[in-house]
């Protein structure tokens, strides 16, 4: 030191800070006005074999930053991190159904699409099957058209843009698509079912209870003209049926008839036949028909078939020529051990068909469903 001069103390070496960059020399430091701080960074900058870190701009050879761990921030050209991570774009923003990535199943879809086929099936099975067909067919076939007027609504909502909160980005299949054609299943099912059930069971009930019950009727006593609203009639104890005077008349089927009488009196009219179809040969007495030998029936069902009433007409006109009867005013009857009971059976089918088909349906949705998850998470769909 100069005499009059004072020491200035040298400060601490810190290799990590920009005062030490300057004064440390090449090897430490960082910042444009001395050598790096890590002795690898400089010497990478110059393409000298740096061991780690992304290619840099001045094409350091890197052995890792081609890959990359999960994750790790890229830099660019200026020393700044990119907003992109590394690892083949992983973390680029696509959409969230892409093909591949497996997500949580979302519940509600999969609820929907068991419930909503599955209410359309049991609402359309039930109009077509009970009262409502029956008393206001308009309405019942109205209802049936607003149902598939819903499914064809889905339909649209599947193919459009509108539906895009139910679909996936890249318009894979999804579950409103599913849920148009279960719908449409669903709808299809319940119109031929319903209508089935309806004409088994309940068409055959409903007329029954639409018409009045008779007991006690004796065919000696009571003339068809007296009974033409009758739709269950229990005849008087004693009656039988009178298989000699019995006919049949062909047309494709064979339509057979025979006299229910009251002793071995012959009737000044006989107004009450039991038929039957293809239970005769047509050419002979020799009716056969249900419980045409049954000791304990002596209850008749009225047909209400207004397409085979004027075969069973030619066939009693064709009795009458051939044994020389009168028939006034003929009414026409399946014979039957209890009517009642029979009729409140077809009730009861109906209901138990219906209950039936709808937990079965259910089943079989949610089977579907079950198939179409399992499906759409193999493929990576949501």
């Amino acid at each position: 030191l100069k005499p009059g001069s004072r020491a200035v103390p040298f400060p601490a070496f810190d290799p990590t800070s920009e005062v030490s960059a300057n004064m440390a020399g090449p090897g430490y430091g960082y910042g444009m006005q001395g050598a790096a701080a890590d002795p690898y960074a400089a010497l990478g900058a110059q393409g000298l074999g740096k061991p780690y870190g992304a290619i840099d701009a001045k094409g350091s050879a890197d052995p890792y930053g081609a890959y990359g761990a999960v994750g790790a921030v890229a830099y660019d050209a200026g020393g700044f991190a990119s907003q992109k991570p590394m690892m083949g774009g992983m973390g680029e923003d696509k959409g969230t159904f892409l093909r591949g990535r497996r997500r949580r199943m979302n519940v509600q879809p999969l609820f929907l699409s068991v419930l909503v086929p599955w209410v359309l099936f049991s609402v359309l099975y039930a109009v077509l099957s009970f009262s409502i067909h029956y008393e206001a067919p308009v309405l019942c076939f109205g209802i049936v058209a607003a149902g598939f007027l819903a499914v064809v609504l889905v339909g649209v909502l599947a193919l459009s843009a509108s539906g895009r909160w139910f679909a996936n980005a890249e318009r894979e299949p999804t579950w409103l698509k599913f849920m148009f054609l279960a719908g449409l299943l669903a709808f299809f099912a319940a119109y031929v079912l319903g209508s089935g059930n309806y004409g088994s069971n309940m068409e055959r009930y409903y007329n029954m209870r639409n018409l009045n019950n008779y007991t006690g009727v004796s065919p000696a006593q009571m003339r068809g003209q007296q009974l033409m609203d009758a739709g269950i009639v229990q005849f008087a104890a004693g009656t039988k049926l009178d298989l000699s005077k019995s006919n049949g008349f062909k047309n494709n089927n064979v339509y057979c008839v025979a006299p229910i009488t009251l002793g071995d009196t012959p009737l000044a009219t006989y107004d009450f036949w039991v038929v039957g179809k293809n239970c005769c040969s047509g050419s002979q007495p020799d009716f056969h028909c249900a419980n045409f030998n049954n000791p304990h029936a002596n209850g008749g069902l009225r047909l209400m078939s207004d397409n085979d009433r004027p075969f069973y007409r030619l066939a009693v006109q064709e009795a009458e020529a051939s044994y020389n009867i009168k028939a006034v005013h003929p009414l026409f009857f399946e014979w039957s051990v209890e009517p009642m009971t029979t009729v409140e059976g077809w009730r009861q089918t109906g209901v138990s068909e219906y209950l039936v088909w709808m937990l079965s349906f259910l089943v079989f949705q949610t089977f579907l469903v079950v198939v179409a998850a399992l499906a759409f998470a193999k493929l990576g769909f949501n």
